[in-house]
């Protein structure tokens, strides 16, 4: 199954990815993972033995609902998921950096990336897995977490909308300098991920590149059950 994944990404049309991320912001990968892999991880969602904190939103005012730290080491389908992203994204990254001229340059591989997140003091794993029931909704926010994190992170589709769930669409906001704040919303398929910026991504103005500030969240909740596996790359203090 690992083996068929790492095939899955590399045979997605990364430059067509790479495009959206650039004029947009996000890209949609199909398919990333099958339903056989999506329902396996819903079953293990009461797994205690697999995360490192349990986070009810509605205590900490982030929104409803409930989500999981996963612990080291991951279960196999994220590390996979999140070893064969991520070279694909840093080629991105850098191409960011150097539009904004910011002195940054991120590694090649995954591993570098930790590296620098443990020499920080960032040893924590960050993927999660969100469960949202009726009446659930996730307040507009951002994955930061420490003084090193990468520029991008994905969000795969464990539910279908329309047949386990209703509404809770996924929301981002983007916020542009002197301008008023651009709305999108997306509804993905089953096994889709979402690639999209962590803080802010690079725009093209009439004076050169700028930074736009974009935040994410889910609408609410009007049915059923939603879940949602959370890959973020870099690791937290």
């Amino acid at each position: 199954m690992l083996a068929e994944i790492a095939q899955r990404v590399e045979s997605l049309h990364w430059q067509q990815h790479a495009d959206s991320l650039n004029e947009k912001g996000y890209a949609v990968l199909p398919q990333i993972l099958s339903v056989e892999e999506c329902k396996q991880l819903i079953e293990s969602y009461d797994d205690i033995t697999l995360y490192r904190s349990i986070i009810n939103m509605k205590r900490y005012q982030f929104g409803s609902g409930e989500y999981k730290y996963f612990k080291y080491p991951l279960p196999d389908v994220i590390t996979q998921l999140r070893q064969s992203v991520y070279p694909h994204l840093a080629k991105v990254a850098n191409d960011w950096m150097f539009k904004l001229g910011i002195n940054k340059d991120f590694p090649e591989a995954l591993k570098g990336l930790l590296e620098q997140c443990h020499e920080a003091g960032q040893t924590r794993p960050t993927p999660l897995i969100l469960k949202y029931q009726a009446g659930d909704w996730n307040a507009l926010h951002q994955d930061l977490y420490g003084e090193v994190y990468f520029p991008f992170q994905m969000v795969v589709f464990l539910t279908q909308a329309g047949l386990d769930y209703e509404g809770g669409e996924f929301v981002m906001v983007e916020n542009r300098p002197r301008m008023q704040s651009k709305p999108i919303v997306l509804q993905p398929r089953r096994g889709d991920a979402v690639i999209f910026t962590t803080n802010y991504r690079s725009v093209l103005g009439t004076k050169g590149y700028y930074r736009a500030t974009v935040r994410h969240g889910v609408s609410e909740l009007r049915k059923g059950q939603r879940f949602n596996l959370g890959v973020i790359f870099h690791d937290a203090p």
